[in-house]
């Protein structure tokens, strides 16, 4: 098995410099997003039809989905068939954590998915998943509503009393720099270690998901 490659060593000085140079680059990116977040918080909203999703206690709407909150970010959990389960989702699931951090912020959490809710209940027990609540959106239509068709989306939505809105959306890559796991992988000198990432000669490399 060839050995890893590894990052050049170089002197203190050395090392010192070429961090200064990346945080300059890194200081334009955070000033990029700061702006990017402020032009978010600028969206107007759409004002989102009820539905009536299954939960293992029976019947919840969305908008009690919010419990208290006056905002529910709610992600919606790839199909994959019976006795399947989307990766990448499960992965997502899985960095899902500190929900009282949010709800300091005003912000319930929440997952759907089209999948039966005995498949996500059996699911949700396996994967000790206790502090994510989940409901079955199957037999709604609120995954087409809302744009996510057979994928997965994570949606923002605010309430009015009982009027629900959708105040924004982000799938994709948007939903990935969520994830706790990822981000601190970025940092690290190997980076996630799959093999669409612009990395070195030698750096160890996998499928994203293989």
């Amino acid at each position: 098995m060839p050995e890893t490659a590894l990052p050049p060593v170089v002197s203190a000085d050395e090392w010192a410099q070429a961090r200064a140079e990346l945080l300059v680059a890194e200081k334009e990116a955070t000033r990029a997003l700061d702006r990017i977040a402020a032009q978010r918080r600028r969206l107007p909203m759409v004002r989102f039809g009820e539905y009536t999703f299954r939960s293992t206690d029976g019947p919840v709407t969305l908008r009690e989905l919010f419990g208290e909150h006056r905002q529910l970010a709610l992600y919606q959990f790839m199909n994959a068939g019976p006795d399947a389960f989307c990766g990448g989702c499960t992965y997502f699931t899985e960095n899902v954590v500190n929900l009282a951090g949010l709800a300091r912020n005003d912000v319930a959490w929440a997952t759907v998915s089209d999948m039966p809710i005995e498949q996500m209940a059996g699911y949700w027990q396996e994967k000790g998943w206790e502090h994510v609540p989940f409901a079955s959106s199957a037999g709604t239509t609120f995954s087409a509503d809302c744009g996510a068709g057979s994928g997965f989306l994570l949606n923002l939505f605010l309430r009015d009393g009982d009027n629900v809105f959708r105040t924004y959306s982000t799938g994709q890559r948007g939903v990935d720099r969520l994830l706790f796991s990822t981000n601190v992988s970025d940092l690290a000198a190997y980076g996630r270690q799959q093999d669409w990432e612009d990395s070195p000669e030698g750096w160890p490399q996998a499928p994203t998901y293989g």
